[in-house]
């Protein structure tokens, strides 16, 4: 099992900045990628940016150049930078963390851009 906790979230106006983390705790040393998603309300849910054991990234089209993934491996933690953020971005933010066998994913924080 592993649980993951996300914090961050908030209300920002256009083209401020915020910081997700996510926090895991449980059987992380068979994690193999983390990955931040989000939801916006009537929309399915969509991969934001990922990052692997390795290091390498992922980013969405529509994120790349303005959000950037992180991790902290003695701090068992990932983050999301978020900069030049647009009314557009606002949605729940979810903290996945796959493995080989299973995934599991975090409670949400939402994150709200005003025009």
């Amino acid at each position: 099992q592993v649980q993951l906790v996300e914090s961050g979230g908030g209300l920002v106006q256009a083209g401020g900045s915020l910081r997700l983390s996510c926090a895991a705790s449980g059987s992380i040393f068979s994690i193999n990628v983390m990955g931040w998603y989000r939801q916006a309300p009537g929309k399915e849910r969509e991969l934001v940016a990922a990052i692997s054991n390795s290091g390498r990234t992922y980013y969405a089209d529509s994120v790349k150049g303005r959000f950037t993934i992180s991790r902290d491996n003695a701090k068992n933690t990932v983050y999301l930078q978020m900069n030049s953020l647009k009314p557009e971005d606002t949605a729940v933010y979810y903290c996945k963390a796959s493995r080989r066998s299973d995934s599991y994913w975090g409670q949400g924080t939402q994150v709200t851009v005003s025009s």
